[in-house]
């Protein structure tokens, strides 16, 4: 691809970043939630990475990953946040006619799961332990763009994500090696809970012995490296995670996600291209084992 496609391409992205027009409904609905907080974005900053090229005769379609960057202004605090999203540029002899969010639909279908109880199957389970939050938003922080290769990589990443900021903050493992029980990752296998959003839902909801949560019905009860699970269409089945990595000025968590990658964003996700105003939230705070 040449280099002045590939300079288009940035300008397109960052005119987006900057339209006040309905083209860039996303930004329009991120700036919309940002008053309804007292905050602004202060300056934006985008590129275009080109991941694919399609060529037909005078037709080209190139797949880019576009990494925005915001400075938000909130009261008098500040912070940066950040999202990748992949788009797809349609050109006519090199002429821009269309720029579209990429939209991936996932299979959410999974398995009932039988949780443990706690017996003897998880004596080695029981161990105190303390959560690290510390140490789970720095992996957040550390990972949120790019992919551990200790681990295997999802195309609906989010949980596999979430699970790895888990561990990296000592939550213990157990279940191994049923799929269907526990919560665990072990040499390239793991349980259903570990990576698809709804069985670690259920997991967080229900689990009494080694990494166990508590629901909480605010999410300014949330603390850093607590999960956040989003059932977008409302009906039941749980379909994205996240992890708290920061608060805005008004005590509301930010959050780090995989799959659409982000950083610091706002927990409501109403800037989503998946949001429905049917979504609902399920707020879990990591308990330690003492």
């Amino acid at each position: 691809m040449n280099q002045q496609i590939k300079s288009l391409l940035e300008r397109r992205v960052q005119q987006c970043v900057s339209d006040t027009t309905d083209t860039c409904e996303k930004i329009e609905r991120k700036k919309k939630s940002l008053m309804e907080r007292n905050g602004e974005i202060i300056k934006a900053r985008a590129t275009g990475k080109v991941i694919d090229q399609i060529e037909n005769e005078d037709y080209s379609n190139i797949y880019y990953l576009a990494h925005f960057q915001y400075l938000i202004k909130q009261h008098k605090r500040y912070y940066i946040e950040e999202e990748v999203e992949k788009r797809k540029a349609s050109f006519y002899k090199s002429s821009l006619m269309a720029d579209d969010e990429v939209i991936e639909k996932v299979d959410l279908q999974v398995p009932e799961l039988e949780l443990l109880t706690d017996d003897f199957r998880d004596a080695e389970t029981r161990a105190p332990y303390r959560y690290d939050r510390r140490k789970a938003v720095q992996y957040a922080e550390r990972w949120w763009n790019d992919y551990n290769p200790a681990y295997m990589k999802f195309t609906d990443d989010c949980t596999n994500y979430i699970s790895q900021c888990l561990r990296a903050g000592g939550a213990p493992m157990r279940g191994f090696p049923n799929r269907s029980s526990g919560w665990w990752y072990n040499n390239n296998n793991w349980s259903y809970s570990w990576s698809v959003a709804h069985a670690l839902n259920l997991y967080l909801a229900t689990s009494k012995t080694g990494l166990r949560a508590v629901e909480v019905q605010d999410p300014r009860e949330l603390q850093l490296g607590d999960v956040i699970c989003y059932d977008f269409e409302g009906d039941g089945r749980f379909n994205h995670n996240t992890i708290v990595t920061g608060k805005d000025a008004y005590g509301y968590p930010l959050v780090n996600a995989h799959t659409y990658n982000s950083r610091m964003r706002y927990w409501a996700y109403e800037d989503s291209s998946a949001y429905t105003p049917n979504i609902k939230y399920k707020f879990y705070t990591i308990i330690d084992d003492d």
